[in-house]
């Protein structure tokens, strides 16, 4: 249905161009076809097509159906989403806190970077000390 209607809105404006070169109006947001049932409004920044009567002299539009359905499915699903996150604020365990590393993980890999840290500037003193022209030496 919806290809129809861009089609049809497509087809119409390609119509209306040609005939009307000499008064082209300024583009808007949206483009309006007529139709047997009422009026396709296309919007054209987001794509969407709406169905549109007129009603009691006032011009009442709906989404089509298939954009409704989906529409409906993403509130529904950010729903659940919300009840979830909800429920497990009240129960407490809603904030995954990180896992820190203990006080001997933390000794352990500061051993470690101090002992590589050492033999990194071994290794620059002696590479200065041959830059003197002095062969380096090793304990």
């Amino acid at each position: 249905m919806r290809r129809a209607i861009a089609v049809m809105l497509i087809g119409g404006s390609l119509g209306l161009a040609a005939g009307a070169r000499a008064q082209e109006p300024a583009p808007g947001r949206y483009a309006m076809q007529k139709s047997d049932t009422g009026i396709a409004r296309l919007d054209t920044q987001t794509g969407e097509v709406s169905l549109c009567q007129e009603k009691d002299g006032q011009l009442v539009c709906r989404m089509a159906a298939d954009e409704r359905t989906a529409f409906e499915l993403e509130i529904d699903l950010l729903t659940k989403r919300v009840e979830a996150l909800e429920k497990a604020a009240k129960s407490g365990g809603a904030v995954a806190k990180p896992d820190l590393p203990t006080d001997e993980e933390i000794d352990r890999t500061m051993g470690i970077m101090e002992r590589m840290m050492r033999k990194f500037m071994d290794i620059v003193k002696d590479l200065e000390g041959s830059s003197d022209g002095t062969s380096p030496q090793k304990t």
